[in-house]
C-alpha cells in the first residue's frame, strides 16, 4: 500500500507539474507541507520525489528544497551501437520467451528462450534518457556488423513512468540488430529515446544505413 501511494501522489504531483502549477526553475512546496497536504507520512513523501528526481521533473539536493527541473537538454544520437557514456542500470534480465516479431528479428522458432537485459541509461544529472532492451540466443557473441531500423511509437505505462512523461506519447523506436561476419543474426535490441530529448543524426557505413519501421 505504502508503494501504491508514493506512485499515487507522484502522479498527482507529475499532472500539477504539466498543468503549470509550478514553473520550472520554482521551488515546490516541503516534503513535511507536502505530507500534510496528502495526508502521509513525510516518507511516503520523499520516495514520491524520490522517482520525480529520477524521472527529470525535479532537480536539487535530496535533503534539500527541490524545484521544477528546466527541459532536459537535446542531445544526438550518432552512433546507436556505441556505449552510453554515463551511468545506466540494469533493470531487468530475466530470460523471455520469443514472440512472433523477436523469432522473425531472430531468426528463431516463436517461443524459443531468449536471453533477455533491459537497460535504464540515465544522463549526468540521473536523469532517465533512454531506454535499451536486448535480446539474443545462448551467450552473447562479438558482432561484425549492425542494421539500424528507424520509427516511431508510443510510450506503454511503464516506459513512460520511467521516462517521467505521459502514457502515449511519441518516442523514436531504434531496432538495432547485431550481425556476424556471415550476415547471421546475434543479437537484436529496441532503444527507446523520446523524441523531446533526442535527434537522430546517423553517420553509418552503406551496409548499415538505417531503415524505417513502425512501432
Amino acid at each position: 500500500m505504502a508503494e501504491a501511494r508514493h506512485r499515487r501522489i507522484a502522479a498527482d504531483l507529475t499532472r500539477r507539474i504539466h498543468a503549470g502549477h509550478w514553473q520550472p526553475g520554482q521551488q515546490i512546496p516541503s516534503r513535511v507541507d507536502l505530507a500534510a497536504e496528502y495526508h502521509v507520512h513525510e516518507q511516503t513523501i520523499r520516495l514520491a520525489v524520490t522517482l520525480l528526481r529520477r524521472r527529470g521533473l525535479l532537480e536539487g539536493e535530496p535533503r534539500q528544497r527541490l524545484y521544477v527541473a528546466h527541459p532536459p537538454a537535446m542531445r544526438a544520437l550518432t552512433d546507436p551501437d556505441a556505449d552510453w557514456p554515463h551511468t545506466s542500470e540494469t533493470t531487468d534480465t530475466r530470460p523471455r520467451r520469443a514472440t512472433p516479431e523477436l523469432a522473425a528479428r531472430l531468426g528463431v522458432k516463436p517461443g524459443a528462450v531468449l536471453q533477455h537485459e533491459s537497460l535504464e541509461c540515465l544522463d549526468p544529472g540521473g536523469r532517465s534518457a533512454m531506454l535499451v532492451s536486448s535480446w539474443w540466443r545462448g551467450r552473447r557473441v562479438r558482432h561484425v556488423r549492425r542494421l539500424v531500423e528507424v520509427g516511431v511509437m508510443e510510450l506503454d505505462v511503464s516506459q513512460a513512468h520511467s521516462l517521467g512523461l505521459t502514457v502515449g506519447v511519441l518516442a523514436y523506436r531504434v531496432v538495432r540488430t547485431r550481425l556476424d561476419r556471415e550476415g547471421g543474426v546475434l543479437e537484436t535490441a529496441d532503444l527507446v529515446l523520446p523524441m523531446d530529448r533526442w535527434v537522430l543524426r546517423f553517420d553509418l557505413g552503406e551496409s548499415d544505413a538505417p531503415r524505417c519501421v513502425t512501432g
